[in-house]
């Protein structure tokens, strides 16, 4: 993975911990991390990563240089390893799953998270993350900046609300921890993320329109596209993460988007057909019952990230060269 440089000194000597570190985000930090290792071999960093699939991890990252730690998120055994500082990603994500599991997709948030939580404080550690998503925002209906005091929620008796609703309480469990225990706690509500680490079987509408320009096929959309978000670049992620744990900005949550991709999913379409696919496959739009396919309600999620910018982050990837990097990743994983 071509990660931009970061300065990761201040965590030599001690230990992150990762869950959901086979996911998307997770893989990105833990490669940052070895990174780091690799370059600086007399500041070196502890890592430890929750996984289910001990072999699936260690294609990822080999066997040497990482602990593992292997069982379900709600009850794994910690052994005897200490953390300093954990970045809990574990979640499901996967929109079918919304709506064909969802007692799974609330029990994975909360009870993982509670867990995660009383080891942290076990351990007093140094700094807790909790990845959490930009859909805790329900579904605004305008281009409205939000900014993290918006205030709204999903409709409670749609099923596919057990993804936000599990986010939001899992939110408050980290507040509750924090006001309770003194625990330090980050909450970041990302857009979705994406780049060259995305695996090709991905079923979400993002990685299904970059094998459509491997594979040479218009995109087919199963609704009007009329969804509006902004997206967000793997490392830009993890550079955020990273700068409010190393400013110490705990009890805050933070948007996290790059705002100048904010897009109706029509109009990232467009661009991936016209500019990342040279105009060689189009865009049609072909109606299914979209609640069935775990899709989230017509939305407009224009997030305001000044928070998170007032601290110096920056993003510095574009969608069109998020898609890029994607479909080159993507390429070289058939090869």
């Amino acid at each position: 993975m071509k990660n931009q440089r970061m300065d990761c000194s201040m965590f030599a000597g001690y230990t992150i911990l990762v869950t959901g570190a086979t996911g998307l985000i997770g893989r990105c930090i833990i490669y940052t991390l070895l990174e780091w290792n690799r370059e600086n071999p007399d500041h070196l960093i502890g890592i430890a990563a929750v996984v289910r699939d001990k072999i699936k991890a260690e294609r990822y990252f080999g066997t040497t240089e990482i602990q593992y730690i292997v069982g379900d998120i709600q009850t794994v055994d910690f052994g005897q390893i200490h953390a300093d500082y954990i970045i809990h990603g574990a979640s499901e994500t996967s929109s079918k799953v919304f709506v064909d599991k969802p007692v799974k997709v609330i029990k994975t948030a909360l009870e993982g998270t509670r867990h995660m939580l009383e080891y942290a404080v076990k351990n007093r550690i140094k700094g807790f993350v909790y990845l959490s998503s930009m859909e805790v925002y329900g579904t605004p209906e305008t281009d409205e900046k939000i900014t993290e005091n918006y205030t709204a929620s999903p409709d409670t008796m749609k099923v596919r609300s057990c993804y936000p609703e599990s986010k939001r309480m899992c939110e408050t469990m980290c507040v509750s921890y924090m006001a309770q225990y003194g625990l330090p706690v980050a909450v970041f509500r990302l857009a979705q993320t994406f780049g060259e680490e995305v695996e090709y079987t991905d079923q979400r509408v993002f990685a299904e329109f970059a094998r459509c320009v491997i594979e040479k096929k218009d995109i087919v959309l199963k609704t009007k596209g009329e969804t509006k978000r902004s997206y967000l670049y793997l490392q830009d992620a993890v550079e955020a993460i990273f700068l409010v744990i190393s400013r110490a900005g705990y009890g805050e949550a933070y948007n996290v988007a790059n705002e100048e991709t904010y897009c109706s999913i029509v109009e990232m379409a467009q661009l991936v057909a016209e500019q990342v696919a040279s105009g060689r496959i189009g865009v049609r739009v072909e109606l299914e019952e979209t609640e069935k396919l775990g899709y989230a309600p017509t939305l407009h999620m224009n997030l305001d990230t000044s928070k998170l910018r007032k601290l110096g982050w920056r993003p510095k990837v574009g969608l069109e060269q998020m898609y890029r990097s994607m479909v080159d990743g993507m390429e070289k994983s058939i090869l």
